[in-house]
């Protein structure tokens, strides 16, 4: 199996904690997360060959991902306020 980029803990390798804890205790940040590594393995598999798509598509799923994970960020620093 090959390595998937981006993966939240790598992203956030300091948050992985706080990440696992928001998981369990609110269900909008668990929803995020899945959504996130979705759309984030979806881009992997089209830019590797597997599952091929146009440059437009492709285009719409990376500002997709790096919506969440902004929403995602947004949240851990809100968090910690």
């Amino acid at each position: 199996m090959s390595h998937t980029p981006h993966e939240l803990a790598e992203e956030f390798p300091d948050r992985v904690e706080q990440m696992s804890a928001l998981k369990q205790s609110d269900a909008h940040f668990s929803k995020l997360f899945d959504d996130y590594h979705e759309i984030n393995r979806a881009v992997h598999r089209a830019e590797v060959d597997v599952e091929p798509t146009d440059d437009l598509h492709m285009a719409e799923m990376r500002k997709q991902r790096l919506a969440i994970k902004d929403e995602i960020w947004s949240m851990l620093l809100a968090e910690n306020t």
